[in-house]
Parts: C-alpha cells; structure tokens; sequence
C-alpha cells in the first residue's frame, strides 16, 4: 500500500520588524513675544533712556555735547564704574556689599600714605587692604552663613573707623608728590581720554568676558539663581562667594587709589553714600536685586546715566546737587517695579 507523504505546508514567514523610525528631539517651545521684549527691555532698556537723555540735553544745552564737558563726565564716572563692576558680580550671587564706600575712601588714604614710596607701593597697600577686607567679608558670608547685609555694614563702619583712626579724626591729609608716576596714573591721559576711563574700560571688558565667557561666569548665575541646586550639582557655592567679595574689595580700593592719584590727595569724606550709587547703577542697569540675572554691560549704561543726569542738574544752574538722588531713587523705584513685571510675565508665559 502506497503510502501518500503529506504536503509540507511552509511555515508563515514572520513579519520583518520595523525599523524605528530615528528620534528626533522635541522643539523647544518657543518664547512669546512679549517674553522676548521683556528680556530685550531689561538688559538694553537703561541704554535707550541714556541715549534720548542725552540727545535731549544736547538739544536744550549745547555745552552739554562739547567734548571736554563729555571727558569730565566719563572721568567722573570712571571711579564709580570700577566699584559698581565689584557689586555687579556680588548682586548676580544673591548678595549685597555695603562696605564699598567706605573701602573706597580708605583705599584712597592708603595709596595716598604709601606714595611717598613709589608707584607700586601707592597701588599695592591699598589693593593688599581693601582685598582682605572683601575676603573676610567672603569667609564670614559663605563659610559662617551670616547674612551679606550685616557683615558688610559692619564692614563699613570697620573700615571707616580704620580711615579716621589712620588720619587722626580726619586732621591729616596725606598729599600725593607730584609729578610723580602716581600722580601720572589718575591725571593722565591718552587721546584726550584720561587713564582712570581706560582703565575703567579694560576692566569692563575682562568682567564682561569672565561673566559670558567662563565656568566662573555661569556659576555666578547659577549661584545667584538657586544656592541650594548649585550645591547639589556639585558648584562651588562657597569659594565662588568669597571670590565675588574679594573681587568687590579689591575694584572698590583700586578705585580710591585712582581717585586719590587724580585729587593728588587721600580725601577723608570721600565715599559717604557711595555704595548706594553703584547698587543703583547696578539695578537700574537691569541686574536682578534677587540675583541669578544680570550683565556688565547693563551695569556701564546705569553708571553713566546716574553722571549724565549729575552733569545735567549742573547744566540747569538752579538745581543742586541734592536733586540727583531724588531722580536716581525714582529711576531706581521705576526699574524695580519694571523688574517684578517683567518677571511675572516671564512666568506666566
């Protein structure tokens, strides 16, 4: 009997697989209109308010545009800049300095005593002084978490007790030789354009560069945005504040010492005030009193809109000096409300 072989029924093919299609990364949602005014608001805002004061004032006072009275503005300004640069990097951290006036006017004294022995001594007492001063205030900030506002107004009063102590109450003035190199550094000039404004600009440049440009820059922010999460990612929380406040020391006692070459003298009642002047400069140049938001360049346009409205009331004649801090604290008042809503908006969109 023939026996029939079943018919080999082919197994069904399993399907290919698919290949997955490659990942593509989720757009970024992109940022509302009014989020990107807002921002563009607060960096370059105090930029077009100093350009139309500016242009108004050359239009009502034509001796407001002429070139010498533009090198007594910068000039002036000059020292201010060096010192609010100082307070730019502390703010960005969360922090305040309020030493900086008095460290201003002991920095000047100092270079003052010290030129009698040269350019280098006149430049490296104050700078040694003022520099300790910021890291002390660093060291009881960061490592024995006092608060910034407390340990600098002790500061303050520290540092200008040591200036009255050093010239007897304020009876000796130390004077600075002239024509000496010293001397040179504050009055001199290149182009018409004098050294404190050159060297004021260098120092804008670099601190511009280290803010945008480095990881000591982003930690800034990142320290200033949130403490705690830069902890836990790892950032030098604690070194970073002591080195914005050595910074901050150390550009406020340039300062003086600049100042002091420029006066030819360590003026005792220098300073008084000063540090509130720079943290206007500072936040009305856009940096968040918060920290974690900031820019130098913003920090430049605050400082030379607080001198061109100083060198306008001058213009006027009538007015006095006084009336300065009257429009700097309603600019101030202006900026700070402007802030908060603008940090709304940026929350809600």
């Amino acid at each position: 009997m023939n026996k029939t072989t079943p018919a080999t029924v082919p197994a069904a093919e399993a399907p290919a697989p698919l290949k997955s299609a490659p990942s593509r990364p989720e757009p970024r949602p992109e940022r509302s209109t009014g989020s990107r005014i807002g921002e563009l608001v607060q960096r370059q805002g105090v930029l077009a308010v100093l350009l139309t004061v500016i242009l108004i004032a050359s239009f009502v006072y034509p001796t407001f545009a002429s070139l010498d009275n533009a090198r007594g503005v910068t000039v002036q300004a000059s020292f201010l800049a060096i010192v609010a640069l100082g307070m730019t990097l502390v703010i960005i951290t969360g922090g305040i300095d309020l030493s900086v006036g008095s460290v201003f006017a002991l920095g000047g004294v100092l270079a003052a005593w010290a030129s009698q022995w040269g350019f280098f001594a006149a430049l490296l007492v104050p700078l040694v002084v003022c520099g300790v001063i910021g890291l002390v205030n660093g060291l009881l900030i960061a490592r024995a978490n006092m608060a910034p506002f407390i340990v600098t107004l002790a500061s303050l009063l520290a540092a200008r007790g040591m200036l009255l102590a050093f010239t007897d109450e304020g009876a000796t003035t130390y004077l600075v030789p002239k024509d000496s190199a010293f001397a040179e550094l504050g009055q001199g000039s290149v182009w018409g354009f004098g050294y404190p404004i050159l060297i004021a600009l260098a120092l804008f440049g670099a601190g511009g560069l280290l803010l945008q440009r480095t990881s000591f820059g982003q930690t800034l922010f990142a320290v200033g945005g949130s403490s705690d999460a830069a902890t836990l990612m790892g950032l030098p929380v604690a070194r970073t504040k002591i080195l914005v406040y050595t910074l901050s020391g150390l550009l406020a006692g340039l300062a003086g010492a600049l100042n002091a070459a420029r006066l030819s003298s360590g003026v005792t009642i220098v300073g008084v005030g000063m540090e509130l002047d720079a943290i206007s400069a500072v936040v009305i140049g856009g940096t968040l009193l918060i920290g974690g938001a900031g820019s130098i360049s913003g920090t430049l346009w605050g400082v030379l809109l607080l001198a061109v409205i100083q060198n306008l009331i001058n213009q006027i004649g009538s007015l006095n000096s006084s009336y300065q801090s009257v429009v700097s604290g309603g600019f101030l008042i202006v900026v700070v409300v402007a802030q908060r809503y603008l940090a709304r908006s940026r929350r809600t969109t």
